[in-house]
Parts: structure tokens; sequence; C-alpha cells
């Protein structure tokens, strides 16, 4: 069965479960697009990852790619295999020792590890089929601009976040808020690190 890749395009709050996140996975030679509704741990740590910050100390995602490294192990791909009553099932496809090996996996916490191994990936057309979206021309328009802006580190949201700390942040000079991130992350808040990484990057210092 062929695979189709797939990328994230956007991670946002679910409209349809407040307590949720979606994650939104587009074709990359295509226009489909494949929302997945995760948790909010699982939204951190894909968050995270795609931020390239580094915790004080290893989350659960970055213990389980340790102890996957520490013995040897690769993972080659996620495929998001299976559909049944509205819930995503995925598999990582790792390699050990030359030998291929499928690790079942729940969609979130293989999306935690994709993003942490730079590995791709992939689908099926009947799931595509089933739960795949087109999205309107502007709707389309909003999550490549969204993309971009994430690609360049600066996405509306964060920006927005990132005003709101400069006034609150801007009486620091840069040592002190190397500082003051070494302190946050090292009592996880990873929301407030943001911050101050988003002040840092503004003045050049990160």
């Amino acid at each position: 069965m062929k695979k189709i890749e797939l990328e994230i395009v956007a991670l946002s709050h679910s409209l349809a479960q407040t307590q949720n996140y979606a994650i939104v996975l587009g074709e990359q030679e295509g226009a489909r697009r494949l929302p997945i509704v995760i948790g909010g741990f699982e939204a951190q740590a894909i968050a995270v990852a795609m931020e390239g910050m580094a915790p004080s100390r290893p989350m659960t995602h970055d213990l389980f790619k340790n102890a996957l490294a520490t013995f040897d192990v690769d993972v080659k791909e996620v495929v998001i295999n299976n559909l049944i009553d509205g819930i995503f099932y995925a598999n990582l496809v790792c390699i050990s020792n030359g030998e291929e090996i499928e690790i079942d996996s729940r969609t979130s916490d293989a999306l935690a590890l994709a993003v942490r191994f730079s590995c791709p990936i992939y689908t099926y057309e009947f799931i595509l089929e089933q739960a795949g979206i087109i999205l309107e021309e502007e709707a389309e328009r909003e999550v490549q601009k969204a993309k971009h802006r994430r690609e360049q580190g600066t996405d509306e949201e964060t920006s927005k976040e990132s005003s709101s700390a400069k006034r609150t942040l801007e009486d620091y000079d840069e040592e002190e808020l190397q500082e003051l991130l070494e302190d946050v992350l090292d009592k996880e808040d990873y929301e407030k690190a943001a911050k101050i990484r988003d002040e840092l990057n503004k003045r050049g210092g990160a």
C-alpha cells in the first residue's frame, strides 16, 4: 500500500474539545489536511521539540528517545496506519542492528517522537479519504501563513505573547534574562520560558 508523506503545518487549541489541542498534518504533495485531536501534555511535548527548547530535565518523550539511542535504536519513520471509530493508530518504524522493527504507538506520542528524531511522517490514502479535509482557499492561505510564521519563529500567537512579555521583561538585561530562563526551565514552566526566549531573540541574544 502506497504511503503518503505528511508534515506538521499547525498546532492549536481544539475548537471542539477545549481541554485538548489539534495538530494539523498536511500532504507534502497535495492539498488535503489531516486534523488530529491530542492532549495538552502531548501538545506541549511536540511544541517544545519544534521550538528547539531544552528542558533542564528530560521530558517523557526525551527520555524515550535517549533510551532508544542508548540501545542504538533509530526511529526511521512514523506511519499513521489506521483509523477506527475516530481514533488514529500509528506505528514507529525503528531500525535496530540492521533489522526493521514496528512498535505500536498512540499517534500523539508517535508525532512527538517524529519531531525529536526528525523522521518522516506517513499515512495511507484510505485514512485521508476518511478523515482528510480540503481547506477553503482563504483558510488554506491562513494555514500557509501560520506555517511560514512558525518556520521563521514569528508565529502570530508567539508574537502576542512576546509583546506581553516585553512589558514585564524589558527591564532585564540579557544576562539576567538568561539566568531567569534557566530558572523557569528548572521549574518546567515552558510557557514563561518561551516568552523569555522570544525577548532574547528580539534582542539578538539567543
